[in-house]
């Protein structure tokens, strides 16, 4: 254990990113089925196709590095999907639904933006400069996909729910 270096430390957290972008893959389409709003519906469909780029960007990575892409149990990701279905379970039909699942999502996108910037940043430190700038395409994304949920939840979803 005392001989782990930043390089083990940057493939373990590919592999912690790599599962929790495959999880999100399965679950933006449930979000998508069960929001109401339908832009709401349209920024979780369009996420699912710039998810399935970060997850071949990052196998574009893994194989930079020579390695198999393999993902590693991210338990983080998991609690913050179980959130997200319990904001389907117990809000259905409800009109703060759109809004729960909206928070539910931003969680999601705040985690991946704090992967990624971590990734990127040891990426460049360790002299990986096509790699940093793979993951730096995948971070601007994913601020983009926060910046528009922000948006959306500012001028639609959230006073749907109060006002309701």
């Amino acid at each position: 254990m005392a001989d782990k270096k930043l390089d083990d430390l940057f493939l373990d957290t590919l592999k912690d990113i790599y599962f929790a972008e495959k999880k999100i893959l399965t679950a933006l389409p449930k979000m998508a089925k069960a929001a109401q709003s339908e832009d709401l519906r349209a920024a979780f469909e369009k996420h699912e196709g710039e998810t399935e780029g970060h997850v071949a960007r990052l196998e574009k990575v893994f194989k930079a590095l020579g390695q198999t892409p393999k993902g590693k149990t991210c338990d983080a990701i998991l609690g913050i999907i179980d959130e997200g279905k319990e904001v389907m379970e117990e809000y259905v039909d409800a009109p703060a639904l759109d809004a729960g699942l909206l928070a539910a999502a931003q969680a999601v996108e705040h985690y991946e933006i704090s992967r990624y910037g971590t990734l990127k940043t040891w990426a460049e430190e360790l002299g990986h400069k096509d790699i940093a700038k793979l993951l730096d395409a995948t971070l601007a994304e994913e601020k983009k996909t926060n910046d528009a949920l922000t948006q959306l939840a500012e001028s639609e979803v959230n006073q749907h729910a109060q006002a309701a």
